[in-house]
């Protein structure tokens, strides 16, 4: 479960009180209800301090738009927070910061959020603001274009003139073929440019409706205050649409490996990526995600893993190398490696030094020494991962939002505990396979000399 997998190098010293055996559920107190418009609500009671994160969660992203009209998800976002009738031009951001409050927003492939962070006195004030725009943004045609325009200058400034970025991009694009997921969250330019207030006001209508929507309060509060608040506020909203289940093309066979290179002349570090397609915990069979989330933490976790200790340790070919496995997903999730040569290395032979690293984890297997390493790095870090509120919220949010329960999500370290050696193997011989990947490669092209004119001096 990606959403809860950061490395931490201290998890190596709790290895004696998190064993294979002693693995806890993750925030075992959290419980959730629904309201009668169809609203699902997560609570998840942290009493350290007296504030709150609260989160919701449009079950609508960027693989969920119309043919044509990419970005529409994203920048709806960013609309969300032109006002309504009650609360018009700016009002949500102005009362949040009075609060002493922190807010944002964010869109992905499978969901959109917005969330607060208040003293828990306020939680109800931003409960009243956030189901006030779920029902009632109002949207003018000059101040669409004028966000339009903002977003495509966010998407040049993160995309257009990042290399590293739009490898990312090409890389997806290559990946899936006809699933949305090969599409950027942010919308292609030629598509931007093109979306207007319709398009904004008919995915709002579509989608943003209670019976679409997770409420996730995470903090210093009990499941019956958020209940009662919740019937008060969100409670009190009508299902203004169905929006039906979430069918997405699939991809068809993978048959060829592919493989890209970008050039570019603002590169400064040349960069090895490969993604791999691969089943998430929500489309993977039993046991499998998991599994895949061990090899990922024994082929490139941290410091102690495969492609650490080979590349960059014994070989000195790489400064940086690591793998990595998203697993929150709605349909396929995604196994990447990145690596990063020396000045003297070639991007090739840094290639054929990864596949001869994989090909020996596989091949010769996994001690129980290795494994029970691995665990304990990621049972650790869902432990740590349970010191943040904001962090709790996001996990069960984009957990939910794609199609996983909150016993899954609870449900997860034991799950992690009781994987064997001869699972990971499988899974990586099953799906770490070329017909599966991109391969991309960022290189640094030269400049071309610029022409010069008029008279010489």
């Amino acid at each position: 479960m990606r959403a809860i997998r950061t490395v931490l190098l201290s998890a190596l010293f709790l290895a004696p009180a998190l064993t294979s055996a002693t693995a806890e559920r993750f925030a075992p107190n959290a419980q959730e209800f629904s309201l009668a418009n169809g609203m699902q609500v997560v609570v998840i009671p942290d009493h350290r301090a007296p504030v709150v994160t609260h989160m919701i969660w449009y079950k609508v992203g960027s693989a969920d738009e119309p043919p044509g009209k990419t970005g529409v998800a994203h920048f709806l976002e960013h609309l969300m927070f032109k006002g309504t009738p009650t609360h018009p031009n700016g009002d949500f951001s102005r009362i949040v910061a009075e609060k002493g409050g922190q807010e944002n927003a964010f869109t992905s492939t499978d969901y959109t959020g917005y969330f607060q962070k208040v003293a828990r006195e306020h939680l109800g004030q931003v409960m009243e603001l956030e189901a006030d725009r779920m029902a009632n943004l109002v949207l003018g045609d000059k101040e669409t274009a004028a966000e339009r325009d903002v977003v495509l200058e966010e998407r040049r400034s993160r995309v257009d003139n990042d290399p590293g970025s739009q490898l990312a991009e090409e890389i997806a694009a290559s990946l899936y073929r006809s699933h949305p997921y090969g599409r950027p969250v942010i919308g292609w330019e030629h598509e931007i440019k093109a979306l207007n207030r319709a398009d904004a006001i008919e995915f709002y209508n579509t989608y943003y409706t209670p019976n679409n929507a997770i409420l996730v309060v995470a903090g210093d509060v009990t499941p019956e205050e958020v209940r009662a608040l919740a019937e008060k506020t969100y409670g009190k909203l009508a299902r203004r649409a169905e929006p039906g289940a979430r069918v997405r093309p699939a991809e068809p066979p993978q048959r060829a490996e592919r493989r890209l290179t970008l050039a570019s002349p603002r590169v400064e570090q040349e960069t090895l990526r490969r993604a791999y397609d691969v089943p998430s915990t929500s489309t993977a069979a039993p046991g499998e995600a998991e599994a895949l989330d061990l090899f990922a933490e024994l082929l490139g976790g941290g410091p102690t893993s495969r492609l650490y200790q080979s590349l960059i340790v014994q070989q000195k070919i790489a400064t940086s190398a690591g793998a990595w496995y998203s697993s929150t997903a709605l349909d396929d999730g995604q196994f990447g490696i990145h690596a990063v040569p020396r000045d003297d290395t070639k991007l090739a032979d840094l290639e054929t030094a990864i596949d001869a690293v994989i090909a020996e984890l596989i091949e010769e297997g996994i001690s129980d020494k290795d494994l029970e390493r691995a665990k304990t790095g990621l049972l650790a870090s869902a432990v740590y991962a349970q010191d943040s509120q904001s962090r709790l919220a996001r996990t069960f949010g984009a957990a939910l939002a794609s199609g996983e329960t909150i016993a899954e999500v609870q449900d997860w370290p034991d799950r992690i505990a009781k994987v064997g050696a001869a699972e990971v193997i499988a899974v990586a011989r099953k799906y770490l396979v070329k017909e599966r990947a991109v391969t991309g490669f960022l290189v640094r092209e030269q400049a071309k000399p610029q022409e010069q004119t008029g008279n010489r001096s």
